[in-house]
């Protein structure tokens, strides 16, 4: 992937080895409704809250302290983070003002170990999220080499880009309401709670999907092999693959995201069209 064609963003926020924590605390639905939402706002047919507001662990109270030398300055990670992070912009922007309105972007905060956010606190152990309550993306890079070492993933830049166009994916999800629109749904009938975060997911990995569209229509971004490497992550954290490593058995009634060939498919659906219309999980 050539990201160093990509302009940058300024809304990234490096943390790493500042240590700054807090505890964390738990932070998502058919739905009709949804399906209506983005027919109004984006044309055509027609995280996430899940990410940021469930089960997430406890991180220690801790102190802030200066950033080491390693992280200091814009280093290639930031670097890379804030290419992703624009290009994300770009799209959502052109989205939305097609629609007569204007995107607000997300903020992204880098960090090792565990910091604070709206949500309780984010830790290593919980991986990308996106906390809903102050609109922030959180990252601990080491996710990615987690991925690769227990769950099976190829890696690669384009890999790791999809996982940030996947988080703001809910972002945009949640300047849609859809979130609130989840969250309510999710209150009424408890029963369908896991079948609504997934369709929850499942529409964030489209969406992504339609970031992919952009980029590759950008003709100096891409590189061979770049989607296939955003199509095995987005495989490699299907619920039936790690509910198989980490459980040894496959509980589909548990699921939260989705399986990793419904993950393959959504992804695939949104880069093919570049419609974020045709992102109506809920309906499907």
């Amino acid at each position: 992937m050539r990201w160093r064609n990509l302009d940058r963003s300024q809304n990234v926020d490096d943390r790493r080895g500042t240590g700054r924590a807090g505890a964390v605390a738990g932070g998502i639905g058919g739905l009709g409704i949804i399906g209506v939402l983005l027919a109004i706002f984006l044309g055509g047919g027609g995280g996430g809250l899940g990410d940021a507001l469930s089960g997430l662990g406890a991180g220690a109270p801790g102190q802030t302290v200066t950033q080491p030398p390693e992280y200091a300055g814009l280093d290639e990670v930031e670097d890379f983070v804030s290419a992703i992070l624009g290009s994300t912009e770009v799209v959502w922007n052109d989205v939305f003002a097609e629609s007569g309105r204007t995107y607000r972007p997300a903020e992204l905060v880098l960090f090792t170990g565990f910091t604070e956010s709206a949500c309780g606190g984010a830790n290593a152990q919980v991986g990308p999220h996106y906390c809903p309550l102050d609109k922030t993306i959180y990252i601990d890079r080491d996710f990615y080499a987690e991925l690769e070492r227990r769950f099976g993933a190829q890696g690669g830049d384009f890999a790791e880009a999809y996982v940030v166009a996947h988080e703001v994916a809910h972002h945009v999800q949640n300047e849609l309401e859809i979130m609130d629109q989840v969250r309510s749904a999710q209150q009424s009938d408890p029963g369908q709670a896991n079948a609504f975060s997934v369709a929850l997911e499942l529409q964030a990995d489209c969406l992504a999907g339609v970031w992919a569209n952009y980029i590759f229509q950008l003709g100096d971004v891409l590189e061979a092999g770049d989607i296939e490497e955003a199509l095995n992550a987005a495989a490699a954290v299907g619920d039936d693959r790690i509910q198989s490593a980490t459980q040894g058995q496959i509980n589909p009634e548990t699921w939260t995201h989705g399986s990793s060939e419904q993950r393959v498919q959504w992804f695939t659906q949104g880069y093919q069209t570049g419609d974020a219309a045709q992102c109506d999980t809920f309906n499907s």
